[in-house]
């Protein structure tokens, strides 16, 4: 019994000889390939192309002329599968050959006694376009009778007239005819002589892999190569159900990838993934040089024709294009989508999209669903009265996907109702994220100011000015269910030590300070019964040296 073994051939080599490299006279064999697989990074992709084919045994070289401008020539390898023993030899990207230069003196010759054969034919169609009118001219404006003196003539000779004229009408559509379909070839001519003419380079790569084969064989190579002008961001859904008196508010968060590409190339049904995986950032941290601390130096003039950095273009920044985000309607059967196989590791994450996608070159952005979680959420109302007296509505909830959340937009759903767009930050497995759901207009916000009072203090003699405020916020919870509120405020903070800033003791104790790592922002948390009202009082003074001024702006 005969025994076909599989040969695995790879390569890692590119534009370099090997070892055992293939003889000069190895027989250049013209191939294709097609796109299979591509995995899109965050700022690039790598793309796998297939080419299937019949070896003949010893040494070939397979010459690929279908491969994008933009793939990194680095960045080739080459594997794959054969029936007999397969090695790979060297591996070259080339650019598109110059096409063979054109004899412009003879190809305008050649178009100017085109252009003359053309006008002669139009002549042809004119002159008898002339004879056609003429005998229709004849039949129409001919006298009653047909002699001299208008006298009726026998009716053989009218039939021997009306003939003449028929004869003359067919033979003049008979001209133009012919002609105009001479015309027609001519043009055909003209037109791919006009196109020889302004030719321009192919706008493919040219891809040359050495091979040797121990015996004829079918044989599939996969290359694999990379490029830049592709990317995915990530995008989510968060979709809030607040709840019952039987049930607990829950929220899923729904993962989506857009993905765009301008490769030149169109991925038409292929399988596609999503990597976490940068590949731009290349493969170390940055090695730091030297700091010098010296007096200016003089500026050298600069060469003429000499580009400075700062006159070099800034990179492009992406627009990005959110997809529409669509509630499916009520059915009899709930509609899903498809969801991405996720392939998590220590360092990065791999969403592989099931089944094949199209995307073409020019398409714009697609998003395609790569995951979802389903988790419980914590609700609160939080609002920042001092800016705007709207209350909130805010979900909290443990990160439990392995995957971290990466930055994006999020489209906000709260009970089916779409309300906004937000952002999320980037959280690791257990994290707590929080996410806005818009305006909630039975939580009541008033914020009044008591006092604002700029004066002067000291003992007998005035030796500082002073600024004192005081607020009440009032919140009334209208809902007929407990909920916990959030309110936040401004005490400001000092950068000189003249300045001095204090909370007063009418002020009803926060429960945080610093909030989000910010200085002077204040939290007041409680949890407000159904019908509740509750008032938080908040005052403050600063006092400044008497012969200067005082602002109060944002921190930087």
């Amino acid at each position: 019994m005969r025994i076909t073994t599989k040969w695995m051939a790879t390569t890692g080599l590119v534009l370099v000889t090997t070892a055992f490299a293939l003889p000069s006279w190895a027989a250049d064999v013209d191939t294709s390939s097609a796109i299979d697989a591509i995995t899109v990074y965050p700022d690039g992709a790598t793309v796998t192309r297939v080419i299937a084919m019949d070896l003949a045994s010893g040494d070939s070289t397979l010459v690929a002329r279908d491969f994008p401008l933009s793939l990194d020539p680095s960045s080739l390898r080459v594997e794959g599968e054969a029936g007999a023993r397969l090695t790979i030899g060297t591996i070259d990207a080339r650019p598109p050959r110059a096409a063979p230069p054109v004899n412009l003196p003879e190809l305008d010759k050649r178009i100017e006694a085109l252009k003359d054969q053309r006008a002669d034919l139009q002549g042809t169609i004119d002159s008898a376009n002339a004879r056609r009118k003429f005998a229709q001219h004849f039949a129409e404006a001919s006298p009653a009778g047909l002699g001299d003196k208008g006298e009726a003539r026998p009716i053989t000779e009218w039939r021997a007239a009306f003939a003449a004229v028929a004869e003359e009408i067919a033979t003049a559509d008979t001209a133009i005819r012919d002609a105009t379909r001479k015309q027609r070839e001519i043009d055909r001519q003209l037109a791919q002589l006009e196109a020889e003419r302004s030719a321009k380079p192919p706008s493919k790569l040219e891809v040359r892999i050495d091979v040797a084969s121990a015996a004829a064989t079918k044989a599939t190579l996969r290359v694999t190569y990379a490029v830049r002008n592709a990317r995915w961001m990530p995008l989510y859904d968060a979709r809030l159900d607040t709840g019952a008196k039987d049930r607990k508010p829950q929220l899923e968060l729904v993962r989506r990838a857009e993905v765009t590409q301008s490769t030149g190339e169109d991925w038409s049904n292929v399988t596609l993934g999503v990597s976490t995986v940068r590949i731009a950032r290349g493969g170390g941290a940055p090695e730091l040089g030297p700091l010098v601390a010296q007096y200016p130096q003089p500026q050298r003039p600069m060469a003429l024709g000499a580009a400075s950095e700062l006159a070099r273009p800034a990179p492009m920044t992406r627009q990005a294009q959110s997809p529409a985000m669509a509630k499916v309607a009520d059915a009899l059967e709930r509609v899903d989508e498809q969801q991405a196989i996720a392939e998590i590791g220590d360092f990065q994450a791999t969403f592989k999209i099931p089944g094949r996608v199209s995307l073409g070159a020019a398409d714009g952005a697609k998003a395609l669903r790569i995951g979802s979680m389903n988790v419980p959420a914590d609700l609160a109302v939080r609002a920042a009265p001092v800016m705007d007296p709207t209350a909130f509505l805010e979900a909290s909830f443990k990160q439990t996907d392995e995957a971290a959340l990466l930055p994006g937009k999020v489209a906000i759903y709260r009970d089916g109702v779409f309300v906004g767009r937000g952002k999320i930050s980037a959280s690791a497995k257990d994290d707590i994220v929080r996410l806005g759901f818009g305006a909630d207009d039975k939580i009541k916000i008033e914020r009044a100011v008591l006092k604002r009072n700029e004066g002067s203090a000291g003992l007998l003699v005035t030796t500082s000015k002073t600024d004192e405020r005081s607020f009440k916020t009032t919140i009334r919870n209208g809902h007929d269910f407990p909920i916990k509120v959030a309110i936040e405020d401004q005490l400001p903070v000092s950068e000189n030590e003249d300045i001095v800033v204090e909370m007063l003791p009418a002020t009803t104790t926060p429960t945080a300070s610093n909030i989000r790592d910010k200085r002077g922002v204040l939290e007041w948390s409680f949890d407000a019964k159904p019908g509740e009202v509750k008032d938080i009082n908040f005052a403050w003074r600063i006092r400044w040296p008497k012969d200067k001024s005082m602002v109060i702006v944002p921190a930087g």
